[in-house]
């Protein structure tokens, strides 16, 4: 059980989504950077679609209410338990009481707070996800507030101080600019491509695009000089997911994001890989991103990294928690 003490706007209940009812009208939710989540739940023995906390406002306090096994991720921030000072992507054990404050990150927008067993909310539609526009999933369909109590499935580790490198460490970055406040993405011309003028598309893969304060979970706002189609076109609505890039009548394109709608009907110029997302959701409000040109075969291709250090990252987990599980036995029949 936790309690949370202190917290800002929109920091809710998610795991990996809700795929299968967007036919039904229902969006998938879910974690922004599902590559974070899926990293702390495998640090702490977890199933991968284990619930966690999202934070997307700062700071955010809990405490501790019994022994807990816990991993921050997705953020380098200043993380600290009673005080103390705790690395983040590292796995921490809190004893009953103990309280967890996170600041503004450093570097990153989303953070992720794992806890051993994921958080105990009731599964709608096959998920644990906060859905906040439809008011269901998470806790109450509702952000969390201050005095919140969740319940959590598992119980403290007997292992801890172990921890994995953050996927911006080792995932290649795209060659672009060198700009911190620059995401390099890649991106698939899509359906809708060829119906903007030649000066357009150019446009759309020169540009740095800025992302407005008008951006949220549904979507990011890119702010830049407008790309202009052929000539006007109305188009039947079609299927959304995360990671397309419409463009409304005004020019300036819109990314697709976690809650996106089921359906739109602005024309797709082009699709960022999912490879990528999990960078677009680490982008704060002010950044720019700047779209790379891919085929369908190198984003199918781009998974693979991503897949290996996940699979990397189990090895090592297994590794480090037999090899601590052998230590324990072998003080304990030392003093037998």
């Amino acid at each position: 059980m936790i309690t949370i003490l202190e917290t800002s706007a929109l920091n809710t209940v998610q795991d990996l989504g809700r795929p299968g009812y967007r036919n039904l009208g229902v969006g998938t939710s879910g974690a922004m950077d599902t590559l974070a989540l899926q990293v702390g739940n495998i640090l702490l023995g977890n199933q991968m679609d284990d619930a966690c906390i999202e934070l997307q406002t700062y700071p955010f306090v809990l405490r501790f209410d019994a022994p807990t096994t816990f991993a921050v991720t997705g953020i380098d921030a200043l993380i600290e338990l009673d005080g103390r000072t705790v690395l983040p992507w590292m796995v921490e054990t809190a004893a009953a009481g103990q309280v967890l404050r996170i600041g503004p990150p450093k570097a990153g927008a989303r953070g992720y707070i794992c806890l051993a067993g994921g958080i105990e909310v009731p599964v709608v539609l096959g998920s644990r996800s906060t859905q906040l526009r439809g008011s269901f999933g998470g806790l109450d369909g509702r952000p969390l507030e201050a005095g919140d109590t969740l319940r959590t499935s598992g119980t403290a580790l007997d292992v801890a101080g172990y921890g994995a490198l953050p996927p911006a460490a080792v995932l290649d970055t795209m060659a672009g600019d060198k700009d911190a406040k620059v995401i390099n993405l890649r991106a698939m011309p899509a359906t809708d491509y060829a119906l903007f003028t030649p000066e357009g598309q150019k446009r759309l893969w020169e540009t740095a695009w800025r992302i407005t304060p008008q951006s949220n979970r549904v979507g990011y706002r890119l702010s830049g000089a407008p790309l202009e189609l052929r000539h006007r076109v109305e188009l039947r609505s079609y299927g959304v997911i995360a990671g397309i890039v419409q463009v409304p009548p005004a020019g300036e394109p819109i990314v697709q994001l976690a809650d996106a709608n089921t359906v739109g009907g602005y024309p797709r110029i082009a699709t960022v890989i999912e490879a990528d997302l999990w960078r677009l959701a680490q982008a704060r409000i002010g950044m720019r991103i700047r779209l790379h040109e891919c085929s369908f075969a190198e984003g199918v291709a781009a998974m693979q990294p991503v897949n290996a250090y996940l699979d990397d990252l189990r090895l090592m987990v297994a590794h480090y928690r037999s090899s601590a599980r052998c230590r324990a036995g072998m003080k304990t029949g030392a003093k037998a």
